[in-house]
């Protein structure tokens, strides 16, 4: 079995890959997204963290979080996260042989993708990677498109990101503000 080493930090800002199981021609997170919002707020609300940039599309989701001082459990957010996810849906996914022995779901990917933020220069690339991913993914034709699962526009509102942002003035974002 792999060793896989989490890069545990308290207080870190992190960039997170989370994938459904069956990624291709799978929607779930998009037509279940309210659910998926209901599932993390709740979280939110007993494992405290603070969101910097979510992107939500059809099979898979990026996030960069900031975890709270002396906190460094993100594995229990997203435990917690594909647990409540999973539990709110109907049983109708097919189940391998080793998912059902151990009772688990055939919703999610066991592992997810974690990366420590470094610096403000890895914070801006891993937040424009959030954002700029319907676009990468075919979802839109610009990321000024309204793509309603990415906190893109919420950042434009609060000046982060030019509204064409993508569209040829990717150096003017300013994360300060």
């Amino acid at each position: 079995m792999p060793d896989y080493r989490r890069a545990w930090h308290p207080g870190g800002t992190y960039f997170f890959t989370v994938n459904l199981l069956q990624r291709h021609g799978n929607d779930l997170l998009t037509r279940h997204v309210d659910m998926l919002r209901e599932v993390v707020h709740s979280v939110r609300t007993r494992y405290p963290f603070l969101i910097h940039g979510w992107v939500v599309l059809p099979d898979h989701l990026h996030c960069v979080i900031e975890l709270p001082p002396q906190d460094a459990d993100f594995a229990t957010r997203w435990h917690l996260i594909k647990m409540g996810f999973s539990k709110a849906l109907p049983r109708t996914e097919r189940l391998s042989k080793v998912r059902a022995a151990r009772g688990e779901r055939g919703i999610w990917q066991r592992r997810y993708w974690e990366h420590l933020i470094r610096d403000e220069a890895d914070f801006r690339a891993h937040m424009d990677y959030v954002h700029i991913n319907p676009l990468k993914h075919g979802l839109v034709k610009r990321v000024a498109d309204c793509w309603p699962y990415s906190t893109f526009h919420r950042l434009v509102e609060k000046g982060v990101y030019p509204q064409d942002w993508a569209g040829g003035d990717e150096a003017g974002v300013n994360y300060t503000d």
